[in-house]
């Protein structure tokens, strides 16, 4: 009996339809069919141990254990056919023309959407990442949102919904190429039954795109990736990235500010620097502006950025439209700037400013998901179904006392994917964060992206900050 005979999916199921697997599926199905669960284990261990060999690691917050885990990845592949991703794929770069082009308005532009009140003035400018330092510092055509990670999830209905905007250091895209590697060496007669579109090439389209924003008159742009350091959760893909595409990988006592001009110190002196790609926060960037007790940014960098001889990736001030509160209107973006509908829509979102929303939140909050607008990674987080009656008394009083501070959502039951759990293969929700480059030549999304897996039973939290895994993602192609 094959591995996954007699498998019930759950919800909608990215793999099994009423009558069987569904036709981009029946291959893998068919060669999983060949394994007995002892092959299936003992595959999943080879990848863990050639992850904990190469030091391939996260960090999950609130661990006792240490600070790193090896990085966790299913061996089930999450498949894409090319028609969903040719939808997918239109609606992000839509989405990322919208971003760009309202970022261009409200730091470089007369703020034309607020003015015309598309957008609450008060809304953007109360938004803790909105900067003001940011107005005015030119900036080069698609030059904000260089490299996002926009979640989407999948209804219930097979829908795929923008979950939220990530376009200040969006992390992950080291697991993605990771997790292909991965999976051509454990399942490598799987992988030859499709035409999966390669992900391999992202190392040069991201050093291509980051050449791209060099200042005028540059013809050979040095690139370098900006680390805080070897404690920060993110540092393997710091180190990773800058290793890919072949540049130095800095910290800010790395680099000095001299006549408005960024340097690296190098054992030959004084090297300029034209481009950082930062994994740095806005606020530890540069002491002299912001933060003046940061000890990880580079004093005097916001003078060069203004002068227009240093670009950063991504720019200061990107918070103002990933912020979870501007989030709803990202659809009216889209309509105000390209004159387009939305090709992916939202998730239904209620807004505790507004009195009907904040009605309708309080009475409906058992059914709600409530988030902190600035809090990332799956943080401060109420799911309301799931929530007893004095922890949803305690985030109504925060709601009323800071209304701007919070959203709720309509839970979405995510779709759901073959999994291998320690009770054997069992559907688990997913959800997928594609990553999106943008430059002088345009928008182009790397094809793919991270699938995340809530590995508990029932869970719809699938960051792996929070204990969640993760799968290889293949977008076919024709």
């Amino acid at each position: 009996m094959g591995t996954l005979s007699g498998y019930v999916g759950s919800g909608f199921c990215e793999m099994t339809a009423d009558d069987g697997p569904r036709p981009h599926y029946r291959p893998l199905v068919a060669r999983f069919d060949e394994f007995d669960i002892e092959g299936i284990e003992a595959r999943a261990h080879l990848v863990e141990s050639l992850f904990r060999r190469q030091g391939i690691t996260f960090a999950v917050y609130g661990e006792d254990e240490g600070l790193e885990r090896t990085w966790p990845l299913d061996i089930f592949p999450r498949i894409i056919s090319t028609t969903e991703w040719a939808e997918i794929e239109a609606g992000l770069k839509q989405r990322v023309r919208a971003l760009n082009a309202f970022l261009d308005d409200i730091y470089q532009g007369e703020q034309q959407i607020l003015r015309d009140g598309i957008i609450p003035r008060w809304l953007v400018e109360s938004s803790s990442g909105y900067l003001p330092e940011a107005t005015g510092i030119p900036v080069p055509p698609g030059g904000r949102c260089v490299i996002s990670g926009i979640d989407l999830v999948r209804d219930g209905e097979g829908v795929y919904r923008v979950l939220e905007d990530n376009l200040r250091v969006p992390s992950g895209i080291s697991y993605v190429l990771e997790n292909r590697v991965a999976m051509t060496r454990v399942l490598p007669k799987a992988f030859s039954r499709y035409r999966v579109r390669p992900v391999a090439d992202f190392g040069a389209s991201l050093l291509a795109t980051l050449q791209s924003l060099a200042p005028a008159g540059i013809e050979d742009p040095v690139v370098v990736v900006l680390t805080p350091g070897v404690h920060n959760s993110a540092y393997f893909e710091h180190a990773f990235l800058a290793r890919l595409m072949g540049v130095e990988l800095v910290e800010g006592r790395d680099l000095v500010v001299d006549g408005r001009v960024v340097y690296s110190r190098t054992t030959h002196g004084l090297s300029r620097v034209d481009v950082i790609y930062r994994r740095v926060g806005d606020e530890f960037l540069d002491p002299v502006v912001f933060r003046p007790d940061s000890l990880l940014g580079v004093p005097g960098i916001m003078s060069a950025v203004r002068a227009g001889t240093i670009a950063l990736a991504n720019p200061v001030g990107n918070g103002a439209a990933d912020d979870k509160g501007v989030y709803p209107y990202v659809p009216r973006m889209i309509q105000y700037y390209l004159g387009e509908e939305a090709i992916l829509p939202n998730v239904q979102t209620y807004l505790p400013w507004e009195p009907d929303d904040m009605g309708y939140l309080v009475e409906n909050v058992d059914r709600l998901v409530i988030k902190p607008v600035a809090e990332a990674g799956g943080k401060g987080i109420v799911f309301g179904p799931s929530s007893d009656e004095k922890a949803l008394e305690s985030v109504i009083a925060a709601i009323r006392a800071q209304p701007r501070g919070f959203i709720a959502q309509e839970v979405i039951q995510l779709s759901t994917h073959p999994t291998f759990t320690e009770q054997g293969i069992a559907p688990r929700h997913i959800d997928l964060r594609p990553f999106v480059l943008s430059g002088a030549d345009g928008v182009t999304v790397v094809p793919g992206g991270l699938t995340r897996a809530a590995l508990r039973e029932g869970s719809l939290v699938v960051n792996s900050s929070q204990g969640g895994g993760s799968k290889d993602t293949w977008v076919l192609t024709d």
